[in-house]
C-alpha cells in the first residue's frame, strides 16, 4: 500500500463532512476530482471506503479505521508544523480563523494591520453563521474563533475583545425616527426584520423583548445584515443590528432609533478549544488582538443616530 498524502487528505476531508461536495469546496477541487482520488485510494487499500444509502454517505468499517488513522497522521503533521514555526521565529506560518458574519465589519481591518507586522503569515479566514461555526469547533477545524455567544456545550477558553452594541435601526422616514427617549413599549406590534434563528443578535433581541413583554410582527427572517439593511431601506420594517454593521456611507437613509433599554451591550469574544496547544502564530495573533485599544477596534463614522 502506497497511498499519497494528497489522497489521504482528500479522504479525511470527505470523511469528516460525509460529503464529496463539501470536501471539494474546502480543498478547492472539483467534485469529480475528489471522487477520482477516493476511488484510487479505495483501489490501493483493496476495500471500499464509503457506501451510499439513499442520499446519505457513510464510511465502511475499513473507512472508519482509515479515517481514525488519517486524523492521527494530520494531527502529528500539525504538531510538526508548529515546531518548525517555533524554530523559524515567526518568519512564516499559517493562521486559521473562523468568525460569525457580523465580524466581517472589523476583523479584516485588524488582520490587515497584523499582516503588515508579520508579512510571512498565511491567513485563512472563514466567515459563517453561529451554527456552522459551532460545527467547525466540534471538529477542531481552526485555530481561533471570534463570536458573540460561545456555545455552552463546548469547553472553551474565551476572552472578550470588542464591544458589540446592538441598536434598533429604521428608515429615516419611520414615524419614530426623530423622537428621543422612546419607551420600549413603542415597539409593540412593529414590523421586524430578524436575523435567522440561532444568531446571537436574534437571541439577545428576543430575550430583551420577552423580558418587557413586547410582541412584534416578524415580517422577514434574513441571514445577512446587508440584506436586512436593504429591507429596512425598502420600508419592510425595522430591525436590531450590530452597531459595527452600520459603518460606511451607503445607507444614508437609515437611522438608529433612541429606544429605551438599547443599545443591548454585547461583546465579541475570541475563543479556542480547552486543551488545544496554540501554535506560535495563533498565540501571537491572540496577544495582538488583546493588546489593541478598544477605540482602535471600533472607528465609528458619522452614521446618523
Amino acid at each position: 500500500m502506497q497511498p499519497t498524502l494528497h489522497q489521504l487528505k482528500v479522504f479525511e476531508t470527505a470523511a469528516r463532512y460525509k460529503s464529496f461536495t463539501r470536501a471539494a469546496e474546502e480543498l478547492f477541487l472539483t467534485q469529480p476530482t475528489v471522487s477520482i482520488q477516493i476511488k484510487q485510494l479505495s483501489k490501493t487499500v483493496g476495500f471500499p471506503l464509503f457506501e451510499r444509502l439513499g442520499k446519505q454517505l457513510y464510511l465502511t468499517d475499513v473507512g472508519e479505521e482509515l479515517f481514525a488513522t488519517c486524523k492521527g497522521i494530520f494531527e502529528q503533521l500539525d504538531q510538526f508544523e508548529m515546531m518548525v514555526t517555533d524554530l523559524q521565529g515567526m518568519t512564516q506560518g499559517k493562521l486559521r480563523l473562523a468568525t460569525v458574519t457580523t465580524c466581517k465589519y472589523f476583523v479584516p481591518r485588524l488582520l490587515g494591520a497584523f499582516c503588515e507586522q508579520y508579512p510571512g503569515i498565511d491567513i485563512s479566514l472563514k466567515i459563517t453563521n453561529h451554527h456552522q461555526l459551532e460545527q467547525r469547533m466540534l471538529i477542531n477545524q481552526d485555530d481561533l474563533y471570534i463570536l458573540s455567544h460561545p456555545p455552552q456545550s463546548l469547553e472553551l477558553h474565551v476572552q472578550p475583545v470588542v464591544k458589540n452594541p446592538l441598536v434598533v435601526v429604521a428608515s429615516c422616514t419611520h414615524p419614530l425616527a426623530d423622537q428621543k427617549n422612546i419607551p420600549i413599549q413603542a415597539l409593540n406590534q412593529e414590523r421586524f426584520i430578524m436575523r435567522e434563528a440561532g444568531s446571537g443578535t436574534r437571541q439577545a433581541t428576543q430575550t430583551l423583548l420577552n423580558r418587557h413583554k413586547i410582541s412584534v410582527e416578524i415580517k422577514l427572517e434574513l441571514g445577512s445584515n446587508e440584506a436586512i439593511k436593504q429591507a429596512i431601506s425598502g420600508g419592510l420594517g425595522i430591525s436590531v443590528l450590530s452597531r459595527h454593521s452600520l459603518n460606511g456611507r451607503e445607507y444614508s437613509d437609515l437611522t438608529i432609533l433612541d429606544i429605551e433599554h438599547f443599545p443591548i451591550e454585547q461583546q465579541w469574544s475570541v475563543a479556542y478549544l480547552s486543551g488545544k496547544h496554540l501554535s506560535v502564530v495563533a498565540q501571537t495573533f491572540l496577544d495582538y488582538l488583546l493588546s489593541i485599544p478598544m477605540q482602535e477596534k471600533i472607528p465609528w463614522n458619522n452614521f446618523r443616530d
